[in-house]
């Protein structure tokens, strides 16, 4: 036997990559359905937490087309989480900010994903998490549409 402490077998990038996608949507889609969301509603409001985009900006930062854009702000409007107004630049434009209730949610739905976050990662240590947040944030400045 050999005193060196085990390491995980390295899974490979697509695997390893796919397989973390796999746990970390599924702690999104836990906090989501806690409070009555779909995980495309969860995004939506983090995507809104600094920002006010047009329309147009936020179906292409969530991968939706028009139509499913629409229903989406809709749903939420409903919900009295976000709402429209129209663009002070472009009268054919139309921005969506979060309301009042949906930053409390927000707020809410934050703190729990963080959680669970959290409880993936309790395992690595402190350098190995470090380096992870270094990767995963170079990764996502690459590719990140708005």
């Amino acid at each position: 036997m050999s005193d060196e402490p085990r390491t995980e077998a390295d899974l490979g990038i697509v695997d390893s990559l796919a397989q973390l996608s796999f746990l970390v949507q599924a702690a999104l889609g836990k906090v989501a359905a806690e409070h009555g969301l779909s995980i495309v509603q969860l995004r939506l409001l983090g995507v809104l937490r600094d920002r006010t985009p047009g329309m147009q900006e936020l179906a292409r930062h969530l991968g939706l087309d028009k139509s499913s854009m629409t229903g989406l702000v809709d749903r939420a409007e409903r919900r009295d989480l976000v709402r429209r107004s129209p663009s002070p630049h472009d009268r054919r434009s139309t921005l969506v900010a979060v309301t009042p209730e949906g930053r409390r949610l927000m707020r809410s739905c934050e703190t729990e994903v963080e959680q669970q976050i959290r409880d993936l990662t309790a395992h690595l240590t402190e350098d190995q998490r470090d380096r992870l947040s270094l990767l995963a944030s170079a990764l996502v400045s690459h590719h990140t549409p708005l």
